[in-house]
Parts: C-alpha cells; sequence; structure tokens
C-alpha cells in the first residue's frame, strides 16, 4: 500500500510540472535551454574528443564544410571546392565574408595552421587520426617528419589546396568534424574566459562555471547569421538523468540530451510527439585491459565473458531500441557489410554451455572464479547495465566483479590509467560515416586504442583499405580486419546506440541524424 501510495504521488506531482509549465512559465524565445550529460572536457577543436565537448564545439566552430540538420554536406566556410579527376587534390575557395568573432577574415592559412596542429605529436592531439588521409600526416603523426611537410597548402588568403593519400568520397564531410576546425589562435582555442575567447561558428563562449553550465551568444561576425534564429544558448550541465528530465518538466530545459528509461512508458502514451528517438552511427562496449593479466594472452577467457552475455535480455532491458551488437561496425554505415560473430544466432543454451567450455580452457570454474574491476563513467542507465552484466557474468560463469563509478572528467583520464582497471565502458560515435573510422581506433598506434590491441594483420588490412583507390576492393579488406579483430576478442560491443531526447513542442528543426549532431543554429524557438 504505501509503496502505490508513492507512485500516485510521484505521478500526480508529475502532471502538475508537466501542465503547469507554459502557464507559469512562457518560454524565452532569446534563450535554448539545452540539457548537457556530463561536463565537457576541452572546447579546443584539437583536444574535443568526447560527446559533450563536441556537441559544444560545434556551436562555436565552423569547418570548410558543415551539415545540413539531416546530415548531409553543405558548403561552410568554403563556399565551393574542386576535386581533380584523381580523386586526391581538393582545392577549397573561401568565403570573404567567413569572419572571426573580433571581426578579422577567416584566411586559408589558419586552416594550414590549425590542421598541422592537430596532427603535431607533441600536441598529442585524441583526433589526430580523422587527418591521416593528408599527404604526409601518418608520418608527422609518428613523429617521423615535421607537421610542416603537410599536404595542405594556402597560395592566397582565399584557396586552400588539400592532397589526399588515396580518394576518400567521405572526405567533406570528414571536414565538418571539429579535427577540421581552424583556430585563430592557441591561446583562444584552449582559454575558458570569454574574454580571450575567438571563433568563427554561430555562436561565440559567453560563460562557462565547470559542473553547472557553458553560456554562448551569437556570433554577429558570423558569415550566415542571418539563418541563425536563437540569439543565446545555454547548456545545463547535469549528469543524471531523472535530474534533467525533472528541469525538463518544470520548465527549465527545451531539450534534453537523454531520457530515463522509467519514463517512457508515460511519454510515449502522454507526450510522444515530444519524444525524438532515432539511430545513429555509434557502438557501446566493454574494452578489455589487453596489457596485463587476466586478459592478455588468454583469448579464451574474452571469448567466454562476450558469449555469457544475453544480449537480447540486454537491449529489452534498455528501452529505447537499441539493437543488439555481435559486430562493431553499426548497420547503416555507407559501402559496408556488417560483420558479426559466428555464434550470433545460438540458442541461449548452446551459447550459454559454450562460454562455460571456453571459461574453463582459459582456466577459471566456480572453485577459482575470476575477480575483474569493472571501470563505467557516471550515468544511470551504463550503471544498471553494469550491474545487469556482471549479474550475467555471475550466474553463468561464476565470474566476481567489482563495480568503480566515476564522474565523466575523471573518467576520461582514469581509462588512461591501465593498472585501475580491467574492464572499462567506452563507446564510439562517428565522426564521419565510413567503417575506417570504427576500424582505425583498433590500430596499435591510434590515440583511441584504449585497450592495446596488437595485431599486425588488422594493421595491415586497414592500411591496405587506407590506400587502394577500389571502393569494392577497399570494403573487402576494412569487412577482413573487423572480422579478423573480433576473432581476437580485444573489445566486447554491447548495442549500437540510439539518439533520445525530448524537445519542447515550441522548438522547431530537430531531425534523425545518423551522426546524431544538432547544431543550435538549426533550431527555431517559436513566440509563445
Amino acid at each position: 500500500m504505501i509503496r502505490t501510495t508513492h507512485v500516485a504521488i510521484s505521478f500526480s506531482l508529475f502532471v502538475c510540472l508537466w501542465g503547469c509549465d507554459h502557464r507559469a512559465n512562457p518560454h524565452d524565445v532569446e534563450v535554448l535551454r539545452r540539457g548537457l550529460g556530463g561536463e565537457p572536457s576541452a572546447l579546443d577543436p584539437a583536444a574535443a574528443v568526447d560527446n559533450f565537448s563536441l556537441q559544444v564545439v560545434q556551436d562555436l566552430y565552423e569547418g570548410l564544410t558543415t551539415e545540413s540538420p539531416t546530415g548531409n554536406v553543405l558548403p561552410g566556410v568554403a563556399s565551393s571546392w574542386t576535386i581533380d579527376s584523381s580523386g586526391t587534390l581538393y582545392t577549397f575557395h573561401l568565403r570573404s565574408t567567413a569572419h572571426w568573432s573580433n571581426g578579422m577574415p577567416v584566411v586559408a592559412k589558419e586552416f594550414v595552421a590549425a590542421w598541422q596542429r592537430v596532427v603535431d605529436p607533441r600536441e598529442a592531439s585524441p583526433v589526430a587520426d580523422n587527418l591521416r588521409l593528408i599527404v604526409g600526416a601518418a608520418e608527422i603523426i609518428a613523429g617521423h617528419s615535421p607537421p610542416s611537410t603537410l599536404g595542405v597548402y594556402a597560395p592566397n588568403d582565399h584557396i586552400l589546396i588539400v592532397k589526399l593519400e588515396r580518394p576518400a568520397p567521405f572526405f567533406p564531410q570528414l571536414l565538418t568534424h571539429p579535427s577540421a576546425f581552424p583556430i585563430y589562435s592557441y591561446a583562444s582555442a584552449r582559454s575558458h574566459n570569454p574574454a580571450n575567447w575567438v571563433s568563427n561558428g554561430a555562436y561565440v563562449l559567453a560563460n562557462w562555471q565547470p559542473g553547472t553550465k557553458v553560456e554562448l551568444t551569437q556570433n554577429m561576425d558570423y558569415w550566415d547569421r542571418d539563418n541563425v534564429h536563437i540569439p543565446r544558448v545555454q547548456y545545463q550541465i547535469t549528469t543524471d538523468e531523472n535530474a534533467q528530465y525533472a528541469r525538463y518538466r518544470a520548465g527549465q530545459l527545451d531539450i534534453t540530451d537523454s531520457v530515463p528509461a522509467n519514463a517512457i512508458p508515460t511519454l510515449r502514451a502522454q507526450h510522444s510527439t515530444e519524444l525524438v528517438i532515432a539511430p545513429y552511427l555509434a557502438t557501446a562496449y566493454y574494452g578489455l585491459n589487453l596489457s596485463e593479466p587476466p586478459f592478455a594472452h588468454n583469448v579464451n577467457l574474452r571469448r567466454a565473458l562476450s558469449m555469457a552475455i544475453d544480449r537480447k535480455l540486454l537491449v529489452n532491458s534498455l528501452a529505447f531500441g537499441q539493437s543488439a551488437a555481435y559486430g562493431f561496425v553499426p548497420p547503416g554505415t555507407w559501402n559496408y557489410q556488417q560483420q558479426y560473430w559466428e555464434w550470433k544466432d545460438l540458442n541461449d543454451t548452446d551459447r550459454v554451455a559454450q562460454a562455460k567450455q571456453f571459461y574453463a580452457k582459459a582456466g577459471y570454474s566456480v572453485d577459482r572464479p575470476l575477480h575483474l574491476r569493472l571501470l563505467i563513467n557516471a550515468n544511470g542507465v551504463i550503471k544498471n547495465t553494469a550491474i545487469l552484466i556482471a549479474s550475467m557474468w555471475k550466474d553463468t560463469l561464476g565470474v566476481e566483479t567489482e563495480l568503480t563509478e566515476e564522474e565523466y572528467r575523471v573518467f576520461l583520464q582514469t581509462r588512461h590509467d591501465k593498472k585501475r582497471w580491467d574492464i572499462a565502458r567506452l563507446g564510439w560515435t562517428a565522426d564521419f560515416n565510413d567503417a575506417s573510422n570504427f576500424l582505425d581506433i583498433f590500430r596499435l598506434r591510434s590515440p583511441s586504442n584504449d585497450v592495446d590491441y596488437n595485431n599486425p594483420s588488422f594493421d595491415k588490412l586497414v592500411d591496405d583499405a587506407a590506400s587502394t583507390p577500389d571502393e569494392l576492393q577497399r570494403r573487402t579488406y576494412l569487412e577482413s580486419s573487423e572480422r579478423a579483430m573480433l576473432e581476437d576478442y580485444p573489445v566486447i560491443p554491447l548495442y549500437f546506440l540510439v539518439s533520445k531526447r525530448l524537445v519542447k513542442p515550441y522548438v522547431s528543426g530537430v531531425h534523425p541524424n545518423p551522426l546524431d549532431r544538432l547544431p543550435s543554429k538549426a533550431l527555431t524557438i517559436a513566440a509563445h
């Protein structure tokens, strides 16, 4: 009785909060209030690698190309470009109307300097691999050549010439990623002080209160400012999904970047038009620490843990329509046939039986159980998933799991300290729509190779894919590389993600996007 009464009271409060929103709190058409599920680690395009940083950075800067709300590539700072017959030489024509927020023109040499900085190994940029296609980039990243040898040139202020190692039809889309954005100066890119901030996107930094909010104001020197409809954007940092949901219900947020699973039934029944769920190119997975025992040189153990997970039960617990992952590259990736483990369609009885066999081959048993340290970032869904998977491992194999939960910015640092974890919950969201973006992170020297995966055969296949101009042959190399990686079990793919957010009825311009990008400049707030 007490439990039922509590639910009834909570539901009444829910209705009041939602129902009272528009009467008590008329929305402000001048300010877009967005929920942000974690603290940005950096607003420097060369350092922004987490999703929270990327959301904000894409409001602050613009590259040679940009995207429509649905993900189509459009001219950005470059008004046009040409490609030679080899498909490897691009000539970009910069707009004379493109300016920095201090009124200075955006010139071609600033792209040259920014890109040289990204690939410079002294900068240790986590997004350097995105520019590996450019002539000389691989040698520079490896420390064998100076950044000045990068194949990008500025013959004058309004022409930028880029030489690629091979044809890459996705290159214009890659340029929409922050790794290819220009910067005015190192100091402005690294500054948290709005007084020192200079950017070239639709917005400029107005205020950053760590742990609380990031505030932006419209860049009046932006070349396309007439098509920016919202003068101010406020990102409210709220790591707890339920707290973000409560702010949305109370009229304190116009858009969320997450939705608690337990709210889905009510939302679908009563506010379905405000619930926006769409698939996009992203994979949630567990990374296994291959540099130390118990996973180093023990593929049987890695396979046993992967097979012990009931992914059908897992995705059913998530409530948003995520799909189970038995491979790493998501469905819908351009020019790619999805790969997966051969045991994908085994019934549960056979799958569990095989998991136990591999667990025993690895040297473990009920009497000699495996003890694991699982590292996750603070997030309700991620924690519940970890608890569910730990339970599966316990029930199926007898594994004992110690769970460590850390605030997101702390987690980003801890994941590089492999003395502190055996398994880490990770995720990869596509920077551009191509399988190489998912597979390159497992190269031995990739800055995103958190698990220390080392397979020369895999690296060669990825390199072969990067060097062939034939798209069919390239696809074959990439698919073969994923199969080789899956056979080694360096990671445990869990599920392919969907974007999920709540959007107030007065906000328009939200569309499904394969890279889950939602720039504020594409949105409009209707007058109350």
